[in-house]
């Protein structure tokens, strides 16, 4: 893997962090495994493919793809695709899980939208949806045709007290 081309990953991951993030996870270093990596600086695209598993601090996302679209060293959105997952641990202390076939995150708007089978766990209260999208600028989460899905929004809000 070429130096330059990680740094945009590396950017890319410390840029969302914030999306669901433990303070200090932007300031860990950055490990990343996947099968293949072909990174393309001309093009601005840079894909890693099978098994792809980055950890940050807290954060770890895991795919089978994922394509990291840049403007010169600047990433500007990610795409995850194929049983993709991720987890994280909020300032709170509280875990967040999701996951979906397809998680879409812009870098500058700090807009994620998970679709296909989306599931979001935050501190026990569960989302579930065809698609679900979270703008971190307005701290606001959408499911179902909220979010412009087709299927209905099932949730699941769990008592502070079960929470403990």
């Amino acid at each position: 893997m070429q130096p330059k081309s990680l740094n945009f990953l590396l950017l890319l991951l410390i840029f969302s962090a914030p999306v669901l993030a433990l303070t200090s996870d932007k300031d860990k270093p950055i490990d990343l495994t996947a099968d293949s990596a072909d990174m393309n600086d001309g093009k601005g695209i840079s894909i890693y493919t099978g098994n792809v598993d980055i950890r940050q601090g807290s954060m770890r996302i895991q795919g089978d793809k994922v394509t990291v679209y840049h403007q010169g060293r600047d990433p500007q959105r990610f795409v995850a695709v194929g049983r993709v997952h991720f987890q994280q641990t909020a300032d709170d202390g509280k875990i967040i899980k999701g996951r979906a076939q397809k998680v879409e995150y812009e870098m500058n708007s700090e807009y994620m939208q998970m679709t296909g089978d989306a599931w979001l766990n935050q501190g026990g209260d569960i989302m579930e949806s065809d698609r679900i999208t979270y703008d971190r600028v307005k701290s606001l989460v959408r499911g179902g045709s909220a979010a412009k899905g087709k299927q209905r929004v099932r949730m699941r809000l769990t008592p502070q007290d079960e929470k403990k």
